[in-house]
């Protein structure tokens, strides 16, 4: 699937990945390939993403995550 992190100042991620982990409101959650269309909010926390060569964390204050069509985009502050 194809994975964009974006924050106020620049693109951070743009890349295939086979699963990323986001920290929910309500906890966390794992996106996977093929998954269903959601938009969900996030609290201060770490993405962790697994790409083909590498896992890859990010650090992030909050935001919001929409998947749709194998496409995951968050907007992270």
């Amino acid at each position: 699937m194809i994975v964009e992190i974006i924050t106020p100042d620049a693109e951070i991620f743009s890349g295939n990945a086979s699963s990323v982990k986001f920290p929910g409101l309500d906890g966390l959650f794992e996106i996977l390939d093929n998954h269903a269309p959601m938009v969900a909010a996030l609290k201060k926390g770490e993405i962790k993403l697994l790409s083909e060569e590498e896992t890859l964390f990010f650090d992030i204050n909050g935001g919001v995550v929409e998947v749709l069509k194998n496409k995951v985009q968050v907007l992270a502050e």
